[in-house]
């Protein structure tokens, strides 16, 4: 990134690359739930980023609209015929030894994943908002110019997908009883 003379700032692509592209990864995993598809996407997003980033007018942060790509990005190949029709193949270890430690960590992995898997079964518009701000760590008023929505309906969405996923995790509570 630098200033030109006019105090608008450029971007590099491969500053922004490594700046954001843990959160592109991360967040393209959350909705396609396949580590190779992600980087897929990943590609797909920083290639869109590449190409319109002379339009990018600043009217939010540069994170929040690489953030708004990506989720349009995987939005997109989730609908996409080829998606519909490919089961991802699952990684797996043979022959590991695990310790104590590792029980642990599988354990919060496991946790981690069925918080992920109950949010991207949530509708929508509570998905978007909780991704935004407990993922990506946006504050209300990023999330919602990112979302293009007002502030107080982002405040009641994630209120509402709060809610949804106490419900979620107290059925699976009482059903594990």
């Amino acid at each position: 990134m630098s200033d030109t003379d006019q105090g608008i700032v450029e971007y590099d692509l491969e500053t922004l690359m490594r700046t954001y592209g843990n959160d592109v990864l991360r967040t393209a995993y959350m909705y396609v739930k396949d580590k190779y598809t992600a980087e897929d996407i990943f590609q797909d997003v920083f290639i869109k980023v590449n190409r319109s980033l002379s339009e990018f007018k600043g009217n939010s942060s540069i994170k929040t609209w690489i953030i708004r790509i990506t989720i349009n990005t995987c939005k997109d190949f989730i609908k996409s015929a080829y998606a519909r029709n490919v089961v991802p193949l699952m990684e797996f270890k043979e022959d590991s030894i695990v310790s104590e430690d590792d029980f642990d960590h599988i354990e919060k992995e496991e946790t981690k994943k069925e918080v992920r898997q109950a949010v991207m079964e949530l509708p929508d518009i509570y998905q978007e908002v909780v991704t935004c701000v407990y993922f990506h760590e946006m504050s209300i008023a990023e999330a919602a110019t990112m979302l293009n929505l007002a502030e107080g309906t982002v405040k009641s969405r994630l209120s509402r997908a709060k809610e949804k996923l106490k419900e979620v995790f107290e059925g699976r509570y009482k059903n594990e009883q």
